[in-house]
């Protein structure tokens, strides 16, 4: 009479060949996922961008991109008479994460931080640099489209 079933010392034969497997694979998955925020904060640094252009070409006034210490937001360069002023939109920053802005074109050594985009739709062309603990990135900003270069990327 045969038997058919598993010994116990098969079991824990599977159960660390599976042990191993999954040991290798968490650093992997971690990459994965840094790299996924990573992406993250520079989709949502575009979005903010891309609002700016189009906010200054529809509505015919300029717009900044302020740089703060908890991070960046979009406002009208001048706000009207009767408009609150406050922020358009707003990208956070975490603890940990900073984004510094390079001016090329900036006729100071230090000018503020702050990104205008003209009515026009145009910008100034601008270097942004971002680091957390989930990587680096630089992207070159044109100032004709406003589009990035990603120049440097980096997750950790």
């Amino acid at each position: 009479m045969a038997r058919l079933a598993f010994t116990l010392l098969e079991i824990v034969i599977a159960i660390s060949i599976m042990m191993v497997v999954l040991l290798l694979a968490v650093p992997s998955l971690n990459g994965v996922l840094a790299d996924k925020r990573l992406r993250r904060s520079f989709d949502g640094f575009n979005g903010l961008v891309r609002q700016a252009q189009e906010r200054s070409v529809a509505e015919h006034r300029a717009y900044l991109i302020v740089w703060g210490d908890k991070g960046v937001a979009l406002r009208p360069e001048v706000f009207a008479k009767k408009e609150k002023p406050t922020e358009t939109a707003a990208l956070p920053l975490a603890h940990g994460e900073a984004l510094k802005l390079t001016l090329p074109a900036a006729l100071t050594k230090k000018p503020p931080g702050e990104w205008i985009f003209w009515p026009s739709g145009i910008c100034e062309p601008a270097i942004v640099q971002f680091k957390g603990r989930d990587g680096t990135w630089t992207a070159d900003y044109s100032a004709l489209t406003a589009r990035a270069e990603l120049v440097d990327y980096a997750a950790r």
